[in-house]
């Protein structure tokens, strides 16, 4: 569709070789899951003739192992412990809920983070450059910020192809309260033909469209210090992104609205009973080896690290510049713990191949 549109706006030329054409329509990396790219950025690197470059290998090796790293260690560590929740909300209480919630926050982004990272590196390996599809979304400060970093190339495909045509932000407020509402419910239906996409595509808009009040009416949330301000903000779009995707990974809706009514429930009665190793077991979700949890926890607080390190463009020429040792040090390391850490055992496919 982005190559037919851009073809028809006369923004982009159409491809006659035949060849190159179904390289485009058919280039593995991202024709499962994303990125979605579009003709100009592509087609032009399908014409130009890749020879073997040393810095593409490294980077693209460097990307996959990286994506390879969220996927195994992370989200597939994750999955059976969201799988237990989600799959029978009614067993569990709100901490439980709570945790779950949270847990599925990390699990898709390292799933669809990491498959992005995957397809960018092996790209990157032959020679080309797919566009970047996320740009550590969970520290964007507010709604807006977040759908400029998270599935960047969707929300920038719904954003010239559906939210500006229908006039953007350059019409009365209501309108362009309908155009956000409008976006987002296509963008829920896109990803599956169930009421619990819609309603957590309806929530995203009602999220943007609050914002944009705030910002017509100038409102801060706190006149506390910066810093405390940027870290509130985070938290706040954290939880409000997490509340949205209980929808998402909800079974139905009426699993979502049970979830979703009993997240303060149980709360005292779990902390009587943190002693008890048999309830935090079957009720904290550590069915599977505690040891494992903590290692998908630290896992996770390595990434952030990482993602907080990357704030910085200059931190991966500084990285290069360092000592071969050093260098393949932190590859071996990276290697040993996906090899250790990996949830190999119960293997699983990616969550976006189902859209």
């Amino acid at each position: 569709m982005s190559y037919t549109i851009e073809v028809y706006r006369g923004n982009q030329r159409a491809e006659r070789h035949l060849g190159i054409y179904a390289l485009y329509v058919l280039f593995y990396p991202q024709m499962v899951a994303g990125p979605i790219e579009r003709p100009q950025n592509i087609l032009p690197q399908l014409h130009t003739r890749q020879v073997f470059n040393y810095e593409n290998v490294v980077r693209g090796l460097q990307l996959m192992a990286w994506g390879f790293f969220k996927k195994i260690v992370i989200a597939d560590r994750l999955s059976p412990m969201v799988d237990s929740v989600y799959g029978h909300p009614k067993q569990f209480m709100g901490p439980s809920l709570v945790l779950a919630t949270v847990l599925f926050s990390f699990q898709i982004f390292c799933d669809f983070s990491g498959y992005s990272d995957i397809a960018l590196g092996s790209a990157r390996v032959m020679g080309y450059k797919l566009m970047t599809n996320f740009d550590r979304p969970y520290f964007s400060k507010n709604i807006t910020e977040f759908w400029r970093r998270w599935h960047i190339s969707l929300s920038t495909w719904f954003r010239d192809y559906v939210y500006i045509p229908l006039g953007g932000n350059r019409v009365p407020m209501w309108r362009q309260a309908f155009n956000l509402f409008l976006v987002f419910m296509l963008s829920g239906i896109w990803h599956g033909a169930n009421w619990t996409f819609v309603i957590w595509g309806g929530l995203h808009g009602l999220y943007l469209f609050v914002e944009l009040l705030a910002r017509r009416g100038k409102k801060q949330l706190t006149s506390s210090p910066v810093f405390i301000k940027k870290i509130l903000r985070i938290g706040l779009t954290f939880s409000l992104v997490s509340f949205a995707w209980i929808f998402f990974r909800a079974s139905s809706v009426q699993d979502a609205f049970y979830i979703i009514s009993h997240l303060t429930t149980g709360w005292q009665y779990t902390w009587n009973h943190l002693s008890n190793p048999e309830f935090v077991r079957t009720h904290l979700l550590l069915k599977e080896s505690k040891q494992l949890f903590t290692a998908a926890l630290l896992a996770i607080v390595l990434m952030e690290v990482v993602h907080y390190l990357q704030r910085n463009p200059s931190w991966q020429t500084r990285f290069r510049m360092q000592p071969t040792w050093i260098r393949w040090s932190v590859y071996y390391v990276g290697i040993l713990l996906i090899l250790l850490f990996g949830a190999f055992n119960k293997p699983s496919q990616f969550i976006y191949f189902q859209f």
